[in-house]
């Protein structure tokens, strides 16, 4: 919950390049101008380690980053289905199965991360702690994100694995070999038995999940499929692609698609047989958490 700050006297400013920690400017003005003469991002209210951030300033409007203690948290099963998790910017702690703290992250997008360890990782991914960090900047990340830290060396006297010096392992994501893009023709110039919308029919048909996108999955050519493309692969969806910018193997599909669908753009989804959407309808699904229920089956 944003409050408006009125007066200066319980905030002292920090993380800037001129101005020191624990400077004070009682007058309310006087700080407005130093703020903005020093492009203030970080603040902090005076006698406690939350940070808070400037985001305007007539009059002073701050939101609080602050981060729940770790061992307040209580833990949730990590499964392969991480859609109850927020897209949103936060701190998490992993443990395995045996309850065991492996490695503590930060990242702005909770859900993804989430997602990404447990593909990648999924002996070591029992459950999660989580909280959502309430602020746009980084700083507010790190700093929250070094109080868990802190209170669990503090109780445990060591480093999670994950997170001693050198180790990769849970911020390099595995390399796998990505599938080829479906080719509804041969090559170039090839003679069809069937209309162009038939076979697009089977190919629609014939896959649990398509997407129809404007370059290849590990190239799409336009914003919107690269939307499309993250939101499957940070749900863990297993899809087929189509380029219809391909000419060479997907002449004409482009066009033909728009006249199956009824739908006058690119990309688009198709999940067991029936037309899902496009971009914006993906990522509404992605963000109310329906995404699970339409590729259930998939997932």
């Amino acid at each position: 919950m944003a409050n408006v700050v009125n007066r200066t006297s319980d905030i002292c400013v920090t993380s800037l390049p001129r101005l020191h920690q624990a400077r004070h400017f009682p007058n309310f003005n006087t700080f407005l101008t130093k703020a903005k003469e020093n492009r203030v991002s970080a603040l902090r209210c005076k006698g406690t380690r939350r940070p808070v951030f400037l985001l305007s300033s007539s009059p002073l409007l701050i939101i609080s980053a602050t981060a729940q203690k770790l061992s307040d948290v209580e833990a949730v099963p990590l499964a392969e289905d991480v859609s109850k998790i927020p897209a949103s910017p936060g701190i998490y702690a992993v443990y395995d199965k045996a309850g065991d703290l492996q490695y503590i992250g930060m990242t702005r997008r909770l859900s993804a991360s989430l997602q990404h360890h447990v593909v990648d990782l999924p002996e070591l991914c029992g459950s999660v702690k989580f909280c959502v960090i309430n602020a746009p900047e980084r700083a507010a990340l790190l700093d929250s994100w070094k109080l868990w830290m802190e209170e669990h060396i503090g109780s445990t006297g060591s480093i999670p694995p994950g997170n001693m010096q050198g180790v990769t392992t849970w911020t390099q994501r595995r390399t796998r070999p990505s599938k080829q893009d479906i080719w509804l023709m041969p090559g170039p110039n090839t003679k069809l038995n069937i209309t162009l919308s038939e076979l697009i029919d089977k190919v629609i048909k014939g896959n649990k999940v398509v997407a129809f996108i404007k370059g290849s999955r590990t190239a799409p050519q336009c914003g919107f499929s690269h939307r499309v493309l993250t939101i499957l692969n940070e749900h863990g969806i297993d899809y087929e692609s189509v380029n219809v910018l391909d000419e060479e193997h997907n002449a004409g599909v482009r066009e033909a698609l728009k006249v199956y669908s009824q739908w006058p753009t690119i990309p688009q989804i198709y999940a067991y047989g029936e037309f899902i959407g496009g971009a914006d309808i993906l990522d509404e699904m992605a963000a109310n958490g329906k995404i699970k229920e339409v590729f259930q089956k998939n997932l």
